[in-house]
C-alpha cells in the first residue's frame, strides 16, 4: 500500500476493494514477499486467482490456504473488508464498541459480531510484558451488578452469601500501573484474581514488578508483605486519597474508564469472559497517545498466530470427556 488510512471513513474506501484487502494480509503474513504453506512451509505454491487461494504442492491436508490460515481470521465466512473496519473501529473507539453496533455498522447477526469482537480482543492481548519498574501503583477492584439490580431468581441465590460478604457476586480485579514507563506513559496490566488474599496479591506483584520498585497502594492488610522486597509506601483512604508521590490516583482513573465501558457501553459482562474486556481496555490505555493508524497497525500485527473457536469461547467441548 502506497498510503494508509488515517480515519474510519478512509480505512472503509481503502478496505472495500478485495485486491487491496490480499495484498495488505500478504505483506503482513509474509513480509519477505515469498508465500510459504502454514503446514509444511514450501514456497512453490500455486496461486488460484478465482478463488483467491494458493495451493501446496505436497499432498498433505489442508494443502489449499488463504491470507486467514493461522489467524483469528481462520475458519471465518467474513470478508477482510469486514474484519478489517471492525478492528478499526474498536481499537479506536474512547469507550468500546458493543456487538450491536458491529451488527447494525456491518451487516451481520448480533452473534456472529459478538463471536468477532472476542477475536479482536484476543489480538489485543499482551503477550510479552517487561516487568514494571520504578513507581508502581497497586490496586484492586470488583466488577459486577449491585444486589438491587439484579433478577429476583439471581438475588435469592446468592442472599445465603451475601451475609458472609459484601461482594458476592462480583468478580475480583487487580492492577498494577507503571508510573513513566518506558514511552515516558503509565502503563498498565489488569487481572482477574481469584479472590483478594494476601498469598494471590503478592504472588501478582512479584511477577509483574522489579524488586527493589517504590510500590504505592492502599491500606489493604493483603499488602503488608510488600515491605519486605520492595519500597512499599500506603495511602489510607480513609484519611486522604494523596500524600506526595504516594496515591494510586493513576489506577482509580483505569479503574474508571474500565467500569464506564463496561457499564455504558457492554452493559452486561459475564465473570468468565471479564478477561478479555480486561486485556481490551488495558491495550486501549497503554496506547492512548498514540494515533488511530498506528494503533489499527499494532491490532492487524497481532492477529498472527491466534486462533479462537465459537466452542473455546463459550466453554463448550466439541467430544465428549
Amino acid at each position: 500500500m502506497n498510503t494508509q488510512p488515517r480515519t474510519l471513513v478512509e480505512a472503509i474506501r481503502h478496505f472495500s476493494d478485495p485486491d487491496v484487502c490480499q495484498d495488505f494480509m500478504v505483506s503482513l503474513r509474509w513480509p519477505s514477499g515469498t508465500v510459504t504453506c502454514p503446514t509444511c512451509g514450501r514456497d512453490d505454491v500455486r496461486y488460484i486467482a478465482t478463488r483467491r487461494l494458493w495451493e501446496c504442492k505436497d499432498k498433505h491436508p489442508k494443502r489449499q490456504f488463504s491470507v486467514k490460515v493461522g489467524t483469528i481470521f481462520e475458519d471465518s465466512p467474513i470478508p477482510l473488508d469486514k474484519w478489517l473496519a471492525t478492528i478499526w473501529m474498536i481499537a479506536n473507539a474512547k469507550n468500546g464498541v458493543s456487538s450491536y453496533e458491529i451488527h447494525r455498522s456491518i451487516g451481520v447477526t448480533q452473534k456472529t459480531a459478538w463471536f468477532m469482537l472476542h477475536r479482536i480482543r484476543l489480538a489485543m492481548q499482551s503477550e510479552s510484558f517487561d516487568r514494571m519498574d520504578g513507581e508502581v501503583e497497586v490496586d484492586e477492584t470488583f466488577i459486577g451488578g449491585k444486589a438491587r439490580f439484579m433478577h429476583k431468581d439471581r438475588r435469592e441465590r446468592i442472599k445465603g452469601q451475601a451475609r458472609r460478604t459484601s461482594v458476592i457476586g462480583k468478580t475480583a480485579v487487580m492492577g498494577l500501573l507503571e508510573r513513566h514507563g518506558p514511552d515516558g506513559h503509565s502503563r498498565v496490566v489488569a487481572k482477574v484474581i481469584p479472590n483478594t488474599s494476601r498469598r494471590v496479591l503478592r504472588s501478582i506483584v512479584r511477577r509483574n514488578v522489579m524488586t527493589g520498585a517504590d510500590v504505592f497502594t492502599d491500606a489493604h492488610p493483603s499488602y503488608i508483605l510488600l515491605r519486605d522486597e520492595y519500597a512499599h509506601q500506603v495511602i489510607d483512604h480513609a484519611e486522604s486519597y494523596v500524600r506526595g508521590l504516594v496515591h494510586t490516583n493513576g489506577l482509580e482513573n483505569f479503574w474508571s474508564l474500565l467500569k464506564r465501558a463496561i457499564k455504558g457501553t457492554y452493559v452486561s459482562v459475564e465473570a468468565f469472559h471479564l478477561f478479555r474486556y480486561l486485556d481490551e481496555q488495558s491495550f486501549r490505555y497503554n496506547t492512548r497517545k498514540t494515533v488511530d493508524a498506528d494503533r489499527f497497525q499494532r491490532v492487524v500485527g497481532s492477529i498472527i498466530g491466534k486462533h479462537l473457536t465459537y466452542n473455546g469461547l463459550i466453554g463448550a467441548t466439541t467430544t465428549p470427556a
